[in-house]
């Protein structure tokens, strides 16, 4: 019953908003009378939490696990397998992509956003770790960066929609990621 209701809310909130979120409609989108609700979710708050909760758990477990799988893997191959990880995971349901990052308080988001973000910190200054030569920047430093840079440029291109096929995006995030972390492009 739990992942019934918190399928019907992720779809009315996806659909509707969150300023039109409202127990009543996903009592309703889920077949279910609002009291029935109310045994699981005591109310809308704790409701949007686990949706969030949910939803971003979603999105890392995909680009944590294509990181974690290709982490021995030099920079030009680890970093387009990730981003292309990143990419499905954010066009999975990018209408509710758009109204977590758009619409929801983050109070809803920001702890599991974080959550979220350390574990592939974690994982990329682990990476970058045995990439460090004497006198060379931190790779926590350097993780923490560029998590943020393609967390935002992912984000945008899945929510904007430039005419910018997604190869070319991969290849120029791929590009940047490999300056960044080598100082010098990828060869071909």
């Amino acid at each position: 019953m739990v992942e019934r209701i918190v399928s019907a809310g992720q779809l009315v909130l996806s659909h509707d908003g969150y300023a039109c979120f409202a127990t009543t409609r996903v009592a309703d989108a889920a077949g279910i009378s609002p009291g029935s609700l109310y045994q699981y979710f005591s109310n809308k708050d704790e409701l949007l939490s686990v949706l969030m909760e949910r939803f971003w758990a979603r999105t890392g477990a995909r680009v944590t696990a294509s990181l974690a799988d290709h982490i021995t893997d030099p920079p030009d191959r680890l970093v387009p397998n990730t981003v292309e990880a990143l990419l499905s995971a954010m066009e999975h349901d990018s209408q509710l992509l758009r109204v977590v990052v758009e619409e929801v308080p983050h109070r809803y988001s920001d702890a599991h956003l974080h959550a979220l973000r350390r574990r592939i910190q974690d994982l990329g200054s682990a990476y970058l770790a045995g990439r460090e030569g004497p006198g060379e920047r931190s790779g926590t430093t350097r993780s923490w960066v560029l998590v943020a840079a393609m967390e935002a440029l992912a984000v945008r291109w899945v929510l904007e929609r430039p005419p910018i096929p997604r190869a070319s995006l991969v290849e120029e995030l791929t590009l940047l990621a490999n300056i960044y972390v080598t100082g010098a492009p990828a060869s071909d």
